[in-house]
C-alpha cells in the first residue's frame, strides 16, 4: 500500500465515505503524492500519455498562427497577453516561439507585443519548463510564471489549454428509480463504490439542463469545476479569446443513451484501464469534457462561442497544408512528418477524438479561419 492510498483510506474512516469528485482529487493532486503534483510525474513517451505537442511540433506553429490571427483580430495592440494553462514540459510553448520566430511571414511586431505567462502551481513542472524553454529565456522572450490564475489580471489577449478540463475531477452519479451520487469507501482492504445522496443541488441543477431523461441503470460524470475555471478565467480576462482543446462531445452526444457508463479512462504508461482504484497516485484518471457546458457557462460569463469543431477539421481549414509546405517541401524525412502530422488531423488520431472551442469576451464577434471549413456550434 502505497502512502497516498493510506492517506485515502484514514480519510474515509475518520470521515466516513468519501464523494468520487473527492478521491480524483486527491489521487491527481494531493500536494505531495498526487499524480500530477509528484515530481516523478511524465508525459511523452516516457510517461504515462502523448498529447498533440508529443506527436509533431507543427501543432505547436499552428496554434502560434491561430494566436497570430487573434492579435490581428483585436486590431494588434502593442501589448498581447499569451495564458498557457497546464504547459506539461513545456514543448507546446517552445513550438509555438519557434514557428513565430522562424515564419517566412514576419512575426516581428507580433512576438514585440506577447507577454506569455505559464499557469504552473507545480515547481517540478515548471523546472522541465525551463529546461525545455533555456534558450528562448536566454533571449528574453517576455515568459514569465506564475502559479495561479489570479495573480493575473486585466489580460488582453488569449487564454488557452490543451488537454486541461479533462484531468479536472468529476461527480459521479447513476440513474435508477431516482439520482445517485457514487461514493467511495474502503471495505474488507478494497476502495468500493456506494450509492450516496447527491452532494450538491448543482448537481441536480446540471442534470437537469444537460442530461434530463437518461435510462435507470446510467452511470455517467459530472464536471463541475470546468464552471469554476471559466469563472477563474473570465475574472482576469478584460477582452480577448479563451482556446480550449480536448476531447469530449455535445451533451447530447456525452449523455446519448448509448453511452450507459460514462467516459471515465485511466492512463499507466500507456495502457488504457477502466479503474481508478489501481495504481493511485501513479496514474492519470480522465473524463471527457462537455463542451455544452462550457458554452453556456461561457455566455454567462460574457465568454462568448466564436466556434467549436474536431481538431482535424480545425487544423485543416486554418491551413495545415500551407504550413506543411512551408517547412518540410523541400525536406527529405517529407514522408516521415507527414505520416506523424496525420494523427493530428485524421479521425484514426486526435483529429476526431479531440475538438477545439474558441470563446470571445470583447466587442463585435471575430471571425477566425479555423472555423471557416466547419462550425459546429450549433451542436451545442
Amino acid at each position: 500500500m502505497n502512502p497516498l492510498e493510506q492517506i485515502i483510506i484514514e480519510k474515509i474512516r475518520r470521515e466516513g465515505p468519501i464523494t468520487f469528485e473527492t478521491f480524483m482529487d486527491m489521487a491527481l493532486y494531493h500536494p505531495e503524492f498526487g499524480y500530477y503534483s509528484s515530481s516523478e510525474s511524465a508525459l511523452g513517451r516516457e510517461g504515462d500519455f502523448f498529447t498533440s505537442p508529443h506527436l509533431h511540433p507543427i501543432f505547436g506553429g499552428m496554434i502560434g498562427r491561430q494566436l497570430y490571427e487573434m492579435w490581428q483580430a483585436m486590431g494588434k495592440p502593442s501589448e498581447f497577453d499569451i495564458v498557457e494553462m497546464g504547459a506539461g514540459h513545456g514543448y507546446l510553448a517552445k513550438d509555438i516561439f519557434d514557428y513565430l520566430q522562424n515564419s517566412k511571414d514576419s512575426m516581428a511586431a507580433f512576438l514585440d507585443s506577447v507577454r506569455y505567462r505559464i499557469v504552473e502551481p507545480y515547481a517540478h513542472f515548471e523546472n522541465k519548463q525551463r529546461t525545455v524553454l533555456a534558450d528562448l529565456l536566454h533571449n528574453q522572450s517576455g515568459i514569465t510564471w506564475v502559479t495561479s490564475l489570479s495573480e493575473l489580471k486585466d489580460i488582453r489577449g488569449c487564454v488557452f489549454s490543451n488537454e486541461l478540463l479533462d484531468a479536472f475531477p468529476v461527480h459521479l452519479v447513476r440513474i435508477n428509480q431516482t439520482v445517485h451520487e457514487i461514493g467511495v469507501n474502503y471495505r474488507d482492504h478494497k476502495f468500493t463504490e456506494e450509492l450516496q445522496d447527491v452532494s450538491s443541488g448543482d448537481i441536480m441543477n446540471y442534470l437537469n439542463i444537460f442530461s434530463a431523461g437518461l435510462p435507470p441503470g446510467y452511470k455517467t460524470e459530472i464536471n463541475m469545476r470546468i464552471k469554476k475555471w471559466l469563472e477563474s478565467v473570465a475574472a482576469v480576462l478584460k477582452e480577448g479569446f479563451v482556446l480550449t482543446i480536448d476531447y469530449g462531445y455535445s451533451a447530447k452526444e456525452y449523455y446519448s443513451e448509448d453511452r450507459t457508463g460514462g467516459t471515465l479512462l485511466c492512463y499507466h504508461k500507456h495502457t488504457l484501464n477502466d479503474s481508478p482504484y489501481r495504481n493511485i497516485g501513479q496514474q492519470d484518471i480522465t473524463a471527457h469534457v462537455n463542451f455544452s457546458s462550457l458554452k453556456l457557462w461561457g455566455d454567462d460569463l460574457g465568454l462568448k462561442t466564436v466556434g467549436y469543431c474536431p481538431q482535424g477539421t480545425f487544423l485543416t481549414s486554418a491551413g495545415i497544408d500551407e504550413m506543411i509546405v512551408e517547412l518540410y517541401s523541400d525536406s527529405a524525412d517529407y514522408l516521415s512528418e507527414i505520416s506523424k502530422i496525420k494523427r493530428l488531423i485524421f479521425p484514426q488520431g486526435m483529429g476526431d477524438s479531440h475538438n477545439v472551442m474558441i470563446q470571445f469576451k470583447g466587442g463585435t464577434m471575430p471571425e477566425l479561419r479555423g472555423f471557416s471549413m466547419r462550425n459546429q456550434t450549433y451542436l451545442l
